[in-house]
């Protein structure tokens, strides 16, 4: 009961941070300390923690690579979001893409749903550059080009099989592809449908007259190309070669530079223009709350308490991977944390309740998507330079409505 205050008071730490205008990334670090205090994470423990992550996990999973990593990624698309503007390749992207989707919603919807499908950690800063150019453009309010932004981002993750959690649940579960994908493609679909309605049917505002947006279409292609390969090249590289996506940033970034005529004395500018050392902040906050709960055995005490209390089935089934993802704004450690503990209730093999599984994983989605501490969620934030609680209760009817795509597939299916 201790570690569920714990974190708890922790959270709120964090939102009364935020409602104060204190700095998101100043606040994740003010919060991720107090964790660590009320948890009683020594820095021996927060230490040896960081050691066993080091010697049982891949490379890739570690807090030192991911916080390297990130950082690198959201400042580098900084810096391309930088060079789209001073190329004058910005200005002339969001006619093209207005003028290759006709529709504006469509388009805004379109980019971080594409770009959604390379499953990388915070890669949402990959769209978010020309959703914010296409949204200026059309004069949408920034708290709801960051709701799009975010929300049509994570539309893939319950059946897309490059998110590692999927392949995970499917060997755990001993199930196959086809059935696990067929029961959470309800999640996708209903998030897509119900994002439409909410997100997009509303706060665009009307269609005016542009001379530009409707012109040739081989030119608004060119357009569009000019912008969007260095970032399909990322996607590219990351899919075929597993490069991470900052690499494939920094060797697209000097080719971007070059075919646009920028002076090689000029590159430095950029990249010292792209540094915003809250971004930094605020990647290290998240990784260290995340450390500290796994330091503290806090995931362990909460799974302990809610079965001594003898909660529900499906109320457990449905809200403890919504808690922990609402605690740790990541999916990997959820499914890792919490799907184990499900496997009496779900069954493995043929003898598994796949519906039970969708409502399991439709209460995670939700808890991802209202959390302050994720991190993608956090990133919009600070790069639309809009408040926190506005993305988030932008997207609440959104995520009722998966809850209850969730809750219906348990009852029918299950």
């Amino acid at each position: 009961m201790y570690a569920l205050i714990s974190m708890f008071v922790a959270l709120i730490l964090l939102v009364a941070l935020l409602h104060f205008k204190v700095k998101i990334g100043r606040a994740m670090m003010i919060s991720a300390f107090a964790l660590a205090i009320l948890l009683r994470v020594t820095p021996v423990k927060f230490w040896n923690q960081i050691l066993f992550e080091w010697n049982e996990n891949p490379l890739g999973q570690t807090t030192g690579y991911l916080l390297v990593s990130l950082t690198a990624l959201v400042m580098l698309v900084n810096v391309l979001g930088i060079a789209l503007k001073e190329t004058g390749v910005a200005q002339k992207l969001a006619p093209a893409i207005h003028g290759l989707f006709r529709s504006r919603r469509f388009a805004l919807a379109a980019i971080p749903a594409m770009m959604g499908l390379l499953p990388t950690p915070g890669g949402i800063m990959l769209s978010a550059p020309m959703v914010r150019e296409l949204g200026d453009h059309i004069k949408v309010e920034r708290s709801r080009q960051a709701a799009i932004n975010f929300f049509f981002r994570h539309q893939w993750e319950t059946v897309w099989p490059l998110f590692p959690s999927i392949p995970l649940i499917q060997g755990m579960f001993g199930i196959s592809a086809f059935a696990l994908i067929s029961h959470n493609i309800a999640i996708s679909l209903t998030g897509i449908i119900s994002g439409v309605i909410f997100l997009l049917l509303f706060g665009i505002p009307p269609k005016g007259k542009d001379k530009h947006t409707h012109a040739q279409f081989t030119h608004n292609l060119k357009n569009f190309a000019h912008a969007f390969w260095p970032i399909l090249f990322v996607a590219i590289l990351y899919a075929a070669t597993n490069i991470p996506p900052a690499i494939g940033l920094i060797i697209a970034l000097p080719i971007f530079l070059y075919v646009h005529k920028i002076s090689v004395k000029r590159w430095p500018a950029f990249f010292k223009s792209g540094f915003n050392i809250d971004f930094a902040l605020l990647i290290l906050g998240a990784l260290l709350f995340k450390v500290n709960l796994e330091a503290g055995n806090a995931i362990d005490q909460v799974v302990v308490f809610l079965s001594e209390i003898n909660m529900p089935q499906n109320f457990v089934i449905f809200f403890l991977p919504m808690f922990v993802a609402f605690l740790t704004g990541l999916t990997m450690p959820t499914v890792a944390i919490t799907f184990p503990f499900l496997l009496p209730y779900i069954g493995t093999g043929q003898d598994a309740k796949i519906a039970l599984e969708t409502l399991a994983f439709s209460g995670l989605i939700c808890g991802l998507f209202i959390t302050p501490v994720h991190l993608c969620l956090a990133l919009s934030a600070s790069y639309f330079e809009t408040p926190l609680t506005k993305i988030i209760i932008k997207i609440l009817g959104p995520v009722i409505f998966i809850a209850c795509a969730g809750i219906l597939v348990a009852k029918f299916f299950g």
